[in-house]
């Protein structure tokens, strides 16, 4: 809508990437709209689409960090029942603390899936783009998609890739979390800040895998029905988006590095932004913070040859 906006979407499939592409250009014909190719799930693909937008652009504005997956779902119906009956359903449905499990797995990297992909990647591509988002006369902003399933009890700094555990998805938001408090303690002085959202519960391709489709079919209406207690349903993508692009137009040294900024949707289908603290130790953030900058000295000594 603005023509002075050059959008490059990053994304892991080339073809889903030009369909979204040309989505754009039907509607708004004139736009800048490019692609580029990355899955950040796996280290080589950071590092060679980070060199790409290095030489493609001179500086970057803003970057969403918003790719994500959650393996092998499972729902814990014993748990769900005990919310009911301990009149923490509402809770228990807008969060899913407790009810809800992963099982993950190591990528060719020998990094835990979710971890390397939710997390660790988007921290090797910021950390590789510094030089397109630092020391401009413009600040920069990075806007990652964090979740309300992001819990301090599913994450452990011993245990910060989640190995251990059955809630990957919960621990690697929650480090979202913290590694966006400590970049801006880092980095606000050289004009780069950072931004955490939640969408909401969006009923995406992630969302249908962890119910069968047709029990999605049958609550549907219950969960429209629900949306008059719990806000954060915001059920679109679209309605998803609302904290994404409001964020956008705010100015970033008035905004709190320990808000999280929740898409809200009202019963009756009104969007808004509500801001809510997180629940985030800063000592936490920064020993976590040398341990990624310890994990990234180690795991990109084999890639040489895609460093500058």
């Amino acid at each position: 809508e603005d023509g002075r906006i050059h959008l490059c979407l990053a994304c892991r499939t080339a073809q889903r990437a030009e369909e979204a592409r040309e989505l754009v250009l039907q509607e708004h014909p004139a736009a800048q709209v490019s692609t580029v190719e990355v899955d950040l799930g796996n280290l080589a693909s950071v590092l060679r689409a980070a060199r790409e937008l290095r030489c493609r652009f001179q500086r970057l504005d803003f970057v969403y960090l918003n790719a994500g997956i959650m393996p092998n779902p499972h729902v814990n119906f014993g748990a769900l029942w005990k919310g009911l009956l301990a009149r923490r359903l509402l809770h228990v449905l807008t969060t899913a603390e407790g009810i809800m499990t992963q099982t993950d797995r190591l990528n060719g990297d020998g990094l835990q899936e979710v971890f390397a992909t939710n997390l660790f990647g988007h921290f090797i591509l910021i950390r590789q783009l510094e030089s397109l988002l630092c020391s401009n006369e413009k600040p920069s902003r990075l806007i990652w998609t964090s979740s309300s399933n992001a819990r301090e009890s599913a994450f452990s700094l011993s245990d910060y890739q989640h190995a251990k555990g059955q809630e990957s998805y919960s621990s690697s938001k929650y480090a979202t979390d913290l590694t966006s408090v400590v970049l801006n303690r880092k980095f606000n002085k050289q004009g780069l800040y950072s931004s955490v959202v939640c969408p909401g519960l969006v009923m995406s391709n992630m969302t249908y895998r962890i119910l069968p489709f047709f029990l999605w079919k049958l609550l549907m209406p219950i969960m429209w029905l629900l949306r008059f207690f719990a806000k954060t349903y915001t059920l679109t993508p679209y309605n998803g988006a609302e904290a994404h692009v409001w964020l956008f137009k705010q100015k970033p040294e008035y905004l709190d590095a320990l808000v999280k900024y929740h898409s809200c949707t009202s019963g009756l289908g009104k969007n808004y932004v509500e801001p809510r603290k997180m629940d985030v130790d800063e000592e936490t953030a920064e020993k976590f913070y040398q341990k990624l900058l310890e994990l990234e000295e180690q795991t990109l000594e084999r890639y040489g040859d895609l460093l500058d």
